[in-house]
């Protein structure tokens, strides 16, 4: 995408910044033992079995939107954890720079997380990347994740599978689904990467919520990961926060995709019985579409409009169901709470947002960051001048550079 260009989708756009692309050698130099097609990548397996991070298919891919950089990818299908703590498949990619790793130490790997791309299932971030559908955006934070020798492992996230609907800013699903595509990554074969390497995470907007979840999950569900710190920009730290101010507003289509995501992972809860004709036309819809017709279809979009009774937020918030109120699951997805019990984070964090941010109410932002700072996180804390998708790009030159030092074993700063 042209600067210009950039300029005239900052106005739509919720998290599209840290969504990229990539490209690689020829397919025909990748393994043989990947031999999966593209077809049964997204299809669910009947039953899922395995350590999370197992690798259950690969397919070697071309993937032509980062020119000039020498690379092996593979879309790949692995297992995840969900919400309620089964057993599920997810895909993404795995890409490794076809340049030796110099060192000290094993080649580093980065699982990424992208920024909001819909709900559509052609919007999955692996499709996207292999060319499948032409999305608008650069590929600026993966190509540095490349440029600077790391390998990339970048989820899709929960939901990108046949049949599925992506479980939109649900925490835990994003979570896990970040961590154990870094353990995917090593199982990969031809793909030369070591269990013993440090591994960064990384996101922006959905995928700065995703790697934050991450971050906290660590220590007890990827102990076997050797976490060096994770960057989070853009993040919607509170839901409930975020929402009141989507809703009405021109990026109110994310808020109706936040609703549906945690419905998609909280199926037991009311949701359809509440639908009027309009909503039922609005799911319908919005599960069809990525991130620019979601803006464009919903844009100052009301959530009382879709309900039967008119429900707003805090009536929906206060809705029962098996896993007790709406309110009750929405506040589980707040980052920043039980920090250095529950959440126990023993590496550094880089946090940033950008000044002119439009989307992300800079309340939850900073909110976000003094709860980390409060629970003694070591945090790296940046301001950019660029509104939400400009402060992404903005970013990435301080983000690299802050890996580089984590994976060198400098001690970490915290401007708290």
């Amino acid at each position: 995408m042209t600067h210009r260009a950039l300029r005239l989708a900052a106005a739509l756009v919720m998290a599209g910044g840290a969504v990229t692309a990539l490209t690689m050698g020829p397919a025909e130099a990748a393994p043989a033992a990947c031999h999966a097609s593209g077809s049964a990548i997204y299809t669910p397996p009947a039953s899922v079995s395995g350590a999370p991070g197992k690798l259950l298919a690969c397919e070697p891919v071309t993937l032509p939107e980062v020119p000039g950089i020498s690379m092996r990818a593979w879309k790949v299908q692995y297992v995840s954890t969900n919400v309620h703590g089964a057993k599920i498949a997810v895909s993404g990619t795995v890409a490794v720079p076809t340049a030796p790793w110099p060192g000290p130490g094993p080649r580093p790997v980065i699982a990424f997380n992208p920024g909001t791309l819909g709900l559509g299932p052609q919007c999955a971030f692996s499709k996207q990347l292999a060319g499948a559908y032409q999305g608008e955006y650069e590929g600026s934070n993966i190509a540095a994740i490349l440029q600077a020798g790391y390998a990339v492992a970048a989820t899709d996230g929960v939901g990108y599978l046949n049949g599925q609907v992506h479980t939109y800013v649900v925490g835990q699903n994003a979570g896990h689904a970040l961590l154990d595509i870094a353990r995917t990554a090593f199982e990969v074969p031809g793909a030369g990467l070591s269990p013993a390497a440090k591994v960064g995470i990384w996101g922006y907007s959905e995928g700065g919520q995703a790697s934050l979840w991450a971050a906290q999950f660590a220590a007890s569900y990827a102990p076997d990961l050797h976490v060096a710190g994770d960057a989070a920009g853009g993040v919607p730290g509170n839901l409930k926060v975020t929402a009141a101010a989507l809703n009405g507003g021109a990026f109110a289509g994310f808020g109706l995709d936040a609703v549906i995501g945690l419905h998609s992972a909280y199926p037991d809860m009311p949701f359809n019985s509440l639908l009027n004709s309009a909503g039922v036309s609005a799911v319908r819809q919005a599960e069809s579409l990525c991130w620019a017709g979601t803006i464009a279809s919903f844009a100052f979009a009301n959530i009382e409009n879709y309900s039967t009774n008119h429900l707003t937020l805090n009536q929906i918030y206060a809705l029962h169901g098996p896993e007790g109120t709406w309110g009750e699951i929405v506040n589980r997805q707040k980052l920043g709470v039980g920090l250095g019990a529950a959440y126990k984070i023993r590496f550094p964090v880089f946090q940033y947002r950008g000044l002119l941010d439009e989307v992300i109410p800079a309340s939850t932002e900073e909110a976000t960051r003094a709860a980390y700072c409060a629970a003694g996180v070591r945090t790296q804390w940046n301001t950019y001048p660029g509104d939400h998708i400009l402060a992404d790009s903005e970013a990435i030159g301080d983000v690299m550079n802050w890996f580089a030092a984590r994976f060198a074993g400098r001690p970490a700063t915290s401007n708290c």
